[in-house]
């Protein structure tokens, strides 16, 4: 038990240094440090691929998808039309009609593309109504941060807590139970994005290329998404044009900007943006392509290609209502009792919804690969693997025992802050399914010597994990709109350290209160 103990600890040390160095995608890392553990006897066959079939998982792919065919059915679009001012307003009123209804829109659907189609319309609103773009784009990527908090769907990491909870024999989150506190953190947030946001961040006006005798239309910002197959790579070594049809003008990442001659030089990284010059077909081919995760052309929405028609809006909000409203009724007691056959879950209504958007060609169905985050479905997968190689070495309970010793006279509020602490600074370091996969089995071990409700210990790591406002590394709309921005990294730090405290805070107070010990 020993050596099983000293090779978790130590694997899990590499696993953390290599997320936080970037050396590959987290999905392999995650994936290598399980066949480690295979290999040492420390999990089974069974037990390394119990998360790649758990409901959780599968609700996360599936809702990919959901994500999908909203997007494609330009509902999204309409709404950000109709939310932003037409005349020239202030950044506080704009503020206060703007972030609200995103934080609702991404309480039911996944951030990234809400971000996505979102982002490069606002900037390009903000700078037809001479305001700056900076003070809006990461407010939108905390918003649906703080929106994703207050329902189950809003994010996967409730969803692979909820599976966890599910696995470990626990009844999991209906639909709305995280709303609870996360409702109230949303609302904090939103007051202190619009009042104290304008003042922290930068008033930072668009520094596009020096483009002389080049048309603006004719110039496209490209986000590298995981796919990319430069990452790594300078531009000397990979030849961008032959690839893509464009020029690559210039590179920008935290606030930093290569161009001229350096720009051979430097190795493109996922997350950087690059200021193309492109012909008119390139967004229309690369559009729907995982290598960029955002393109931005000055057009309002430059993921669509086509007009879109009102019934195809329709439909999908229709879908999306109906999917919501289903797995909440599912879960009372007499609808369990008129349906004893058919469990209607999440899982249930979102496989339905999936099916009818496909055959509805909401998103295309020969292409529904595409629109998987293949990476992130790994890394939550083998996330399960991590914890319960903890669970099994016996490492979770050692962690559980030193960290009660420690608190011997404060009781489980003070472990319960320290669990919030910990996974939130490894949600800021790595990424959110893996705080979560390290957490959930010391709140498991913690809960269970102090003999407490280990559902508080729960929530703390739902909210701990999402948290990821004080860089830009932990969430992916974080490092969208860096890119898109030209945010530098202490710009996050800035705005960002002081809404971790504010969640920290009312966490505290809240999650004892609403799932007491």
């Amino acid at each position: 038990m020993i050596i099983q103990v000293a090779l978790v600890l130590i694997a899990l040390v590499f696993m953390i240094v290599t997320l936080v160095l970037d050396y590959m995608r987290p999905g392999m890392i995650l994936f290598s440090v399980s066949v480690f553990f295979l290999c040492a006897g420390i999990i089974s066959p069974e037990e390394i691929l119990a998360g790649f079939s758990n409901k959780g998982v599968i609700t996360v792919a599936l809702l990919f998808l959901v994500s999908e065919g909203v997007r494609k059915s330009g509902a999204l679009s309409s709404i950000i039309k109709k939310l932003l001012p037409v005349k020239k307003t202030t950044i506080f009123k704009s503020h206060l009609r703007i972030l609200p209804s995103v934080a609702f829109i991404s309480a039911f659907l996944n951030n990234t593309p809400v971000v996505v189609i979102f982002a490069p319309m606002i900037k390009q609103w903000a700078e037809r109504v001479k305001l700056p773009a900076t003070k809006f784009l990461i407010p939108l990527s905390y918003i649906t941060i703080l929106g994703g908090m207050c329902t189950l769907i809003g994010t996967s990491t409730n969803l692979v807590v909820h599976g966890m909870i599910t696995s470990a024999g626990y009844e999991g989150f209906t639909m709305f139970e995280l709303g609870k506190v996360g409702i109230f953190i949303a609302l904090a947030g939103l007051i202190y994005l619009s009042v104290f946001s304008s003042r922290l961040l930068p008033d930072r006006r668009d520094s596009l290329i020096d483009n002389e005798n080049v048309n603006c239309i004719n110039i496209v910002e490209a986000v590298i998404g995981p796919r990319f197959p430069g990452v790594n790579k300078t531009l000397k070594d990979f030849n961008f044009e032959r690839h893509y049809g464009a020029e690559v003008k210039q590179i920008k990442r935290a606030g930093d900007f290569f161009s001229s001659e350096e720009l051979l030089n430097i190795r493109m990284k996922e997350g950087d943006t690059l200021v193309l010059v492109v012909d008119k077909s390139f967004v229309a081919t690369w559009g729907e392509s995982s290598v960029f995760v955002m393109l931005a052309n000055g057009q309002e929405d430059p993921t669509e290609v086509s007009p879109i028609g009102s019934k195809r809006k329709i439909l999908a909000i229709t879908l999306l209502g109906l999917m919501i409203i289903g797995a909440t009724v599912g879960e009372l007691p007499v609808v369990k009792e008129m349906f004893p056959n058919i469990q209607l879950d999440m899982f249930f209504f979102v496989s339905v919804t999936t099916v009818i958007m496909a055959w509805a060609r909401l998103f295309s169905p020969r292409k529904y690969t595409k629109y998987i985050s293949w990476d992130i479905l790994i890394t939550i997968a083998c996330a399960f693997a991590v914890s319960k190689a903890m669970v099994n070495s016996g490492v979770s309970d050692l962690i559980a025992s030193r960290m009660i010793q420690l608190s011997h006279y404060f009781g489980p509020h003070v472990l319960l802050a320290a669990l919030f602490l910990i996974t939130n600074i490894f949600t800021e370091v790595i990424t959110n399914n893996a705080a979560a996969a390290l957490s959930f089995p010391l709140a498991l071990s913690i809960s269970s010597q102090l003999g407490v409700s280990p559902m508080p210990f729960f929530v703390v790591i739902c909210v701990a994990a999402s948290a990821s406002f004080a860089t830009p590394i932990g969430y992916q709309t974080n490092l969208i709109v860096q890119g898109i921005g030209d945010y530098k990294f202490t710009d996050f730090l800035r705005v960002g350290l002081p809404l971790n405290v504010i969640t920290f805070i009312i966490s505290m107070l809240l999650i004892p209160l609403i799932w007491p010990f």
